[in-house]
């Protein structure tokens, strides 16, 4: 009769359902930052298109010289660059 190592059956069982575990975990850590990165670039990009047309309307509308309105651009593109910073961290 051949007899067995429960224990070492044991063992070997909890190793491969902590490696299954710790693969899940890694799997869903990455999802998760897949989808902050592309929250991140949607706000950045959707600053710099809102800024585009701010400058535009601005120049249109001859409320400011360009010189402004190229500011208040880069005011709005920076402030989508800082949503993504926060959707980031």
């Amino acid at each position: 009769m051949i007899e067995s190592n429960p224990t070492r059956h044991i063992g070997r069982t909890a190793t491969w359902i902590a490696a299954l575990l710790l693969a899940l975990s890694g799997a869903a850590l990455a999802t998760q930052q897949a989808q902050e990165r592309r929250e991140g670039r949607d706000a950045k990009q959707d600053a710099k298109q809102e800024a585009r047309q701010n400058k535009a309307e601005c120049k249109a509308n001859d409320q400011k010289s360009n010189t402004d309105c190229r500011q208040d651009k880069r005011d709005a593109k920076q402030e989508g660059r800082q949503e993504k910073r926060e959707i980031k961290h």
